[in-house]
């Protein structure tokens, strides 16, 4: 089922779950009334199946979590940010295409 390799992160589990994560992390920075936000949600959900096995992909509600979009200087909205062995490696800003994400993710890895 699509979207089965998403996490849902939260201001409480962020440490445990994505900065202390073994292998890169991908978290989409997101809310429900964002429309660039659902345009992009489709790849996210690919993209989480896509690299399974090599990346983990988050999704964290602004809304429902504003320490953390606040603690990383979150803007604007969408907003993906890679994170690896607890640091920012890269992020993306708006509703951008599949390659421009494949491409952070790849130089992230």
């Amino acid at each position: 089922m699509a979207g089965d390799k998403l996490v849902y992160v939260t201001d409480g589990d962020f440490e445990s779950t994505v900065l202390n994560a073994e292998k890169p992390v991908l978290v989409d920075f997101w809310a429900a009334w964002c429309g660039p936000c659902h345009a992009i949600g489709p790849t996210v959900i690919e993209l989480a199946e896509e690299y399974a096995d090599r990346i983990t992909v988050a999704k964290m509600n602004v809304d429902e979590n504003p320490q953390t979009p606040g603690k990383y200087n979150i803007r604007a909205i969408p907003t993906l940010i890679i994170f690896k062995e607890g640091q920012v490696a890269e992020q993306i800003t708006g509703a951008v295409a599949k390659s421009q994400i494949v491409s952070a993710i790849d130089k992230a890895l």
